[in-house]
């Protein structure tokens, strides 16, 4: 029984937010924006030993192959990113607003 349980495929709790993500990042078809790649990095390590949501590692893959690009050349590419520490820091001009509004 047990080993019934370990090949079933799991439902990520993101897998629908992720999934449009993941949507949005395949009509890019060059020239990333440094969220785009850090988003597509998100979620190469969210579901990179995950037990499901084939489609979307699938899409993932699609994306990495779209940009010409490993995974490797992503991870380096986005730690040069975040060392620059601005990607999801919104400008200060920007007021924030309630998720609900």
């Amino acid at each position: 029984m047990s080993s019934i349980l370990e090949n079933k495929d799991q439902q990520h709790p993101q897998e629908k937010s992720d999934r449009a993500i993941v949507d949005r990042l395949l009509e890019i078809k060059a020239d990333p924006t440094d969220y785009q790649l850090t988003e597509l990095a998100r979620l190469r390590i969210r579901y990179s030993r995950f037990p499901g949501a084939r489609k979307i590692q699938q899409g993932l893959e699609q994306i990495l192959h779209q940009w010409n690009l490993t995974e490797e050349q992503l991870f380096e590419l986005t730690r040069q990113i975040h060392s620059q520490g601005h990607v999801y820091k919104q400008p200060k001009s920007v007021e924030s607003q309630d998720d609900w509004t």
